[in-house]
């Protein structure tokens, strides 16, 4: 991977239920050269999901195995027992074609993604208009128990602080302007 620091990466993170995953599936449609980077997961699908589609979804001890054998950039215990991570191998995937990695990552990976590519990778958070407005979204989906949003909540809270962390942000309270906004912040740094 060392080879391939020069390619460029564009990192979106926001509070669970912020929006930011179908703004990174509107950009894939928008910028053919935009490739979505898998992450790995060692949570259970949900209902919907697919193994090498959604995630890459490794059991506690595969996970662990992959830490140990330093096969992940970078990676996170998100939630309790649960991690997420970018395996090098999906970078390097991505780049090889000659792509941009597009990445859909956790508050913290993609503090962490931007600290460790720097000037290639442009980052963006994604706020949500209210704390009770992402409520009311995680509650719409219809995917999580009453105690796993109300986790959700809390969490936010504390991601909203790190949004200065970040190269952008863009508050989606309409999901169509904040993908025009994504769509003007993406198309300047590719032409960088």
């Amino acid at each position: 991977m060392a080879d391939q620091l020069n390619g460029k990466l564009i990192i979106f993170s926001a509070p669970s239920g912020a929006g930011k995953t179908t703004i990174v599936r509107a950009l894939t449609e928008r910028f053919p050269r935009l490739e979505f980077s898998i992450s790995a997961t060692s949570r259970q699908p949900r209902h919907n999901e697919l193994h090498g589609r959604d995630y890459y979804f490794l059991s506690a001890e595969e996970f662990l195995q992959a830490c140990r054998e330093e096969r992940f950039v970078e990676w996170e215990e998100v939630y309790a027992g649960t991690r997420y991570g970018t395996l090098k191998s999906e970078m390097d995937r991505i780049w090889e074609k000659g792509n941009t990695i597009l990445f859909d990552v956790d508050v913290m990976g993609g503090i962490r993604l931007k600290s460790i590519f720097g000037e290639n990778a442009l980052s963006v958070f994604i706020m949500p208009p209210s704390v009770a407005a992402l409520r009311e979204r995680l509650i719409g989906r219809g995917t999580d128990s009453p105690e796993t949003i109300e986790k959700r909540v809390a969490k936010a809270e504390l991601e909203i602080s790190y949004a200065d962390r970040f190269d952008r942000v863009v508050v989606n309270n309409d999901l169509q302007e904040a993908i025009a906004e994504v769509e003007a912040l993406v198309a300047d740094f590719l032409k960088a």
